[in-house]
C-alpha cells in the first residue's frame, strides 16, 4: 500500500510547494489550534495529546469526503458549502459561549475542572470536521495538486491528505507540549486565571462569527 501511494506522488518540487502550503495552514492559529492549546493548558499534556488525536480523526474525516468526491459537490453548490460552514461556525460560538459561562473558580492554583479524555478527543473530531479552515483546504486547494495522468484521483487525494495529516500532528503536537509546559505557570497567574474564560471564550465567538461572515463577503466581492 505504501509503495502505491508513494507511485502516486507529484513530483519533488510540486511535493514540496504542497508541504509548504499545508504547513503555512497548519502553523497559523485556527479552530484546530485554538483547541488544542485550550485543553493543553487547561488539564495538561495528555488532554493536548488526545486532543490532537482527536483533531487528526477529524482529517480523516476530510480526505475520506473529498476522495468520495464530495469536494467537487461542496464547491459547485454554494448551499452546501454554507451550511457545512455555518455549522462549523455555530460550533465554535457554541464552545465560546458554554466557556464564558463557565463557573470555573478565578483564584490562583484552584484546579480547573477537568473533562474525561474520551471526551476530549471527540469534541477534537468535531471541531475539525466542522473546521471551515481543513475543509476549504480539501475542497479547493488539494485539488490543485492532482493529475488524472498519475492515475486514481481518489488515491492521489488519500496519499495528499495523509501527507497533510501527518504534519499537521507534527505541528499540533508541537502546539500542545508547549502549552501544556507552560500551563502550569498560567493556572497559577492570578491575573491569567482571571481573564483565561473571557479570552478563550471571546476568541471562540470571534473565530465562529468570522467563519460565518467571510464567505458571504468573498461572496459579494467583485
Amino acid at each position: 500500500m505504501a509503495s502505491t501511494l508513494a507511485a502516486e506522488m507529484p513530483e519533488p518540487s510540486t511535493l514540496g510547494f504542497f508541504c509548504l502550503a499545508a504547513l503555512a495552514l497548519l502553523i497559523v492559529p485556527g479552530p484546530a489550534v485554538i483547541y488544542i492549546v485550550t485543553r493543553s493548558v487547561g488539564q495538561g499534556r495528555a488532554a493536548g495529546l488526545v486532543s490532537v488525536l482527536g483533531i487528526h480523526v477529524g482529517t480523516l474525516v476530510h480526505i475520506a469526503a473529498a476522495a468520495a468526491g464530495l469536494s467537487a459537490l461542496l464547491v459547485s453548490s454554494a448551499l452546501a458549502f454554507e451550511a457545512v460552514k455555518l455549522a462549523g461556525a455555530a460550533y465554535l460560538v457554541f464552545l465560546g459561549v458554554r466557556r464564558l459561562l463557565s463557573r470555573d473558580e478565578d483564584g490562583p492554583g484552584v484546579e480547573v475542572r477537568s473533562q474525561r479524555l474520551s471526551k476530549i478527543f471527540r469534541q477534537g473530531v468535531v471541531v475539525n470536521v466542522l473546521n471551515p479552515k481543513t475543509a476549504l483546504f480539501f475542497f479547493a486547494f488539494l485539488p490543485q495538486f492532482v493529475d488524472p495522468s498519475r492515475g486514481p484521483i481518489w488515491l492521489q487525494i488519500v496519499a495528499l491528505g495523509i501527507i497533510f495529516m501527518l504534519l499537521g500532528m507534527m505541528s499540533d503536537g508541537t502546539y500542545a507540549l508547549v502549552a501544556s509546559a507552560a500551563g502550569g505557570w498560567l493556572r497559577d497567574n492570578a491575573r491569567f486565571a482571571r481573564g483565561q474564560r473571557w479570552v478563550t471564550g471571546s476568541v471562540l465567538v470571534g473565530l465562529g462569527v468570522t467563519a460565518a461572515v467571510t464567505g458571504h463577503r468573498a461572496k459579494r466581492a467583485p
